[in-house]
């Protein structure tokens, strides 16, 4: 019988053959031990995301439920969720984010261009983790000094595991990043400039629940909206890239399609999310008893839908474990998450990972990223390498 630990090291290297079993055998599949459910097929997956009344988010979204409580909009079902996510929707609209284009580039291309007299280079802490972090940061408005706290907290807070240690750990860069942002929403409150801060400060809707009251964001719902957005725009790009560029290496024939039709770029940011997705489970609390697949999930447990699984389901994807160009299935882009959770930053992350692919193959289009020589530290929800040697002129390409 298959059995799913999201904290083994082995399976975290490698769940893909895990998953596969979970779905064939197991896909309504329990883990008494760690006190969770987990759905793997994409057409449970896509369901669940949903059906947010039978699959509710308020009592966390990791395994561990460290999180359960916070005002984070990701925590929130209707009728909240609705205004809080119209409020944000006003501000960091797909325009907004689109606009930011030539800034991406640059500062994608400044990174790029200062390894350029190295033989080899860490990916992640040289490249992957610096871009989308400057990119979010312009984008909400984080001062240049402050960005280093931001990523430091933002990988402390999703090295998740089972230990006292690890909780501590998570409240802890919590605390510190909502400190960091109070301190920015006092300072706009005083001195209004029309950054996205200062428009969340002067944001009001209509409530849903009567159409008549208005709303607006406390200083504290504002600061859990930027954390939620600095961390998930962050690590979901950071994690995206160096995984890319190690499916470009081990598909080459992928990398020539690549650099002989620079139309495929936005494919490829799509397939690598698809191919080995950073975000790799999202939990969610039964409210009522569920009859799936022969078996009854109870009310009041955790769910762990698995998105990495989904997005190599064969019941969808066509030899899903292959990283191809030439894919055409695509019946949700659920790596983003689905129904009302949909990522509110999607179009940003997909740019960011396009212009990182244009702008690393412009440059070093003969790399290796080699999976044997990367490092990764566990997580349970997020998956991708902490260290990533690049070699930037390998042998050449067919």
């Amino acid at each position: 019988m298959v059995e799913f630990n999201p904290y083994d090291l082995a399976t975290y290297r490698d769940p893909y053959p895990v998953y596969r079993a979970l779905r064939d055998e197991a896909p309504a599949y329990h883990n008494p031990d760690l006190k969770f459910w987990a759905l793997s097929r994409h057409a449970d997956v896509t369901a669940a995301h949903k059906d947010w009344q039978t699959y509710s988010s308020a009592g966390g979204v990791t395994i561990e439920g460290a999180e359960a409580g916070a005002p984070m909009i990701i925590l929130k079902d209707p009728p909240e969720h609705r205004w809080h996510r119209k409020i944000i929707g006003r501000v960091f609209t797909p325009n907004r984010m689109l606009a930011l284009e030539p800034y991406i580039r640059r500062r994608a291309g400044e990174l790029l261009d200062a390894v350029a007299d190295s033989g080899e280079f860490d990916v992640v802490q040289n490249f992957s983790v610096a871009l989308p972090l400057d990119v979010i940061s312009e984008l909400i408005g984080i001062p240049e000094e402050h960005r280093a706290v931001v990523n430091e907290c933002s990988d402390r807070m999703l090295a998740r595991g089972e230990s006292q240690e690890a909780d501590t750990d998570f409240l802890e860069s919590t605390g510190t990043l909502i400190n960091l942002y109070l301190s920015l929403i006092a300072e706009r409150r005083r001195n209004p400039t029309g950054d996205p801060i200062s428009l969340l400060i002067e944001t009001e809707v209509a409530d849903d629940e009567d159409g008549t009251t208005t709303r607006r964001m406390t200083d504290e719902e504002i600061a859990f909206r930027f954390l939620e957005l600095g961390t998930a725009g962050h690590e979901t790009v950071a994690k995206t890239i160096p995984n890319g560029m190690m499916a470009l290496t081990r598909f080459p024939e992928q990398r020539r399609r690549l650099l002989d039709d620079p139309s495929l770029y936005d494919r490829a940011a799509g397939e690598t999310l698809r191919f080995d997705a950073p975000s790799q489970l999202q939990g969610r609390t039964s409210t009522r008893d569920i009859e799936l697949h022969g078996v009854t999930i109870p009310a009041g447990q955790r769910v762990m839908l698995i998105t990495g699984s989904a997005l190599r389901d064969e019941r969808v994807y066509e030899n899903p474990d292959v990283f191809s160009l030439d894919r055409t299935e695509e019946p949700t882009t659920v790596f983003f998450g689905f129904g009302i959770h949909r990522c509110l930053g999607a179009h940003l992350a997909r740019l960011e990972i396009k212009v990182a692919f244009e702008e690393i193959l412009k440059r070093y289009p003969d790399f290796i990223a080699d999976p044997a020589r990367a490092e990764m530290k566990v997580s349970s929800n997020v998956r991708g390498v902490s260290k990533l040697p690049v070699t930037l002129k390998g042998a050449g390409i067919a």
